[in-house]
């Protein structure tokens, strides 16, 4: 008998598409060579880390002092978070000190953290579709029911399907901008209303609905997009967000959450939040990563690079047939398949040594994802692969 739980099998099943996709490619990389496979699946990103990050390396790892490496409070070292406070505090015009900052294992153990805080069992949290596989795990860890509310064609907010969601079971709206896996910006407008809507429907149900914000991209837009405070916008908002895509590092698993003091009870849910950091099993997040991060804030890679990409695949697949919404942050495009099955379509992809993700692994069918933080040889020689495949559904 197997010992596996049916639930984690039952989970197996349901995220394996893109390390499918990913492991599928290592495979055809052996058998027809790297330059012969075009491996669109895994959001890796290739820009290199800024020169400044492998400065401070060497600079953080040649410090010798007494205690450099005890044991330090588990929201994380307190001169870290003064400095990630005081940036935010610029770039959201929100007053935030070092208590609002909880260091975390990257976004996803930022995300975990929160909302093992804040559940209880058969608490419904809120998230538009698109949206990344992992968050109706994350939501399931902790007890909650994930509620997926779609979006609009052009992966918009549908504000008027978000209110008609909310319950008296509601704790959390969960959002993602720039989105994996359509590169969709919720405009200042969307995250205004979308406040204007979680503070009437938390008076009318009595309790309140917490906005989190999933912003590993938040840095990575194009053409002047700007990306709006959720910590400006509602006083019940928390940002979960991760070092991982600005400056090139997710195998170091650093990031953070910033809880908005303008919540009720600041201090409680803040205590939660770092007594959970411990039981899940965090215990704090990597001590060597907090000192560098906390001398590179405002570092970032080289954005127009994926600007570059991004154009550089959506003038091929234009000009291959593809319809899509343009992309305005991340590095993900999520064009429509010519065909209801996705997956069908992204079959017949690989067959040609294509590698991408069906869209319905994200919530959307009839759409596909394709991460262009890729070498742009990798975009430029796919395009005919691209190109007949279409061809052959049409």
């Amino acid at each position: 008998m197997m010992a596996l739980s049916k639930k984690i099998e039952g989970f197996i099943s349901q995220s394996s598409w893109i390390r499918k996709m990913f492991e599928d490619g290592i495979r055809l990389k052996e058998e027809f060579g790297d330059e012969k496979v075009f491996d669109f699946s895994l959001g890796n990103p290739n820009a290199s880390p800024p020169e400044r990050f492998t400065e401070l390396i060497q600079e953080v790892a040649a410090d010798e002092r007494p205690g450099v490496h005890a044991y330090m409070p588990n929201a994380g070292n307190p001169l870290v978070r003064q400095a990630i406070a005081d940036y935010l505090s610029r770039e959201h015009s929100v007053d935030l000190s070092a208590e609002n900052i909880i260091m975390s294992c990257g976004a996803g153990g930022a995300l975990n953290v929160a909302l093992k805080t804040l559940l209880n069992p058969g608490d419904e949290v809120l998230i538009p579709a698109p949206c990344f596989v992992e968050y109706r795990f994350y939501v399931d860890n902790c007890g909650g029911v994930t509620k997926i509310v779609e979006t609009k064609d052009d992966f918009s907010l549908d504000l008027e399907a978000m209110e008609k969601a909310v319950s008296e079971k509601t704790k959390v709206v969960l959002i993602n901008s720039p989105n994996n896996p359509t590169g969709r910006v919720y405009d200042e407008e969307s995250i205004r209303a979308l406040s204007d809507i979680l503070e009437k429907k938390s008076i009318e149900i009595g309790q309140e609905i917490y906005l989190i914000s999933d912003e590993p991209y938040r840095d990575i837009v194009f053409d002047g997009v700007k990306v709006p405070s959720a910590l400006k916008s509602y006083r019940n908002s928390i940002i979960a967000t991760s070092y991982s895509k600005s400056i090139s590092i997710p195998g170091e698993r650093i990031g953070f959450l910033a809880i908005n003091p303008g919540i009720a009870d600041c201090e409680l849910l803040t205590g939660g939040m770092i007594l959970c950091t411990r039981i899940l099993g965090f215990v704090n997040a990597p001590a060597f990563m907090q000192r560098v991060i906390g001398k590179m804030q405002g570092v970032l890679v080289d954005i127009e690079e994926y600007k570059r990409k991004r154009d550089l695949l959506c003038e091929g697949l234009s000009s291959a047939g593809f319809k899509y919404v343009k992309p305005e942050g991340a590095f993900y495009l999520f064009p429509r398949s010519p065909i209801d099955d996705d997956v069908e379509f992204v079959k017949a992809l690989q067959d040609r040594n294509i590698l991408t993700v069906p869209g319905s692994g994200f919530g959307r069918s009839g759409h596909f994802r394709i991460a262009y933080c890729v070498d742009d040889a990798t975009i430029i020689n796919s395009i005919e692969g691209f190109r007949e495949t279409l061809n052959t559904f049409i």
